[in-house]
């Protein structure tokens, strides 16, 4: 299974990378990055294994929970797109013609 990210949720991931660089605990970041892209790696060999997003209801959109975040993507025939990587607490909205 082929799993991208789309640009939005590389903009949300380089987004926590610099929030805790103005933090003052870069490592943080790196740290949660890294733990966030081993989770969005398994989806090449399981991409069932997210919950179905509860605000849509849609068995193609999923999400990956990993806290404090929503790892949100897109289950297509042959690939998985990851299109949001959220705080919990933030309410969900997808981007223009993802849903």
């Amino acid at each position: 299974m082929q799993v991208t990210l789309s640009d939005s949720a590389v903009e949300d991931l380089a987004s926590v990378l610099a929030y805790y660089e103005a933090e003052g605990v870069p490592d943080m970041g790196r740290r949660l990055v890294a733990e966030v892209l081993s989770r969005i790696e398994e989806l090449q060999v399981n991409p069932d294994i997210g919950r179905i997003v509860p605000e849509f209801r849609t068995s193609a959109l999923r999400e990956l929970i990993h806290p404090p975040f929503r790892v949100v993507y897109r289950r297509q025939q042959q690939r998985a797109q990851v299109v949001r990587v959220w705080r919990s607490e933030r309410v969900l909205r997808l981007p223009p013609g993802s849903e």
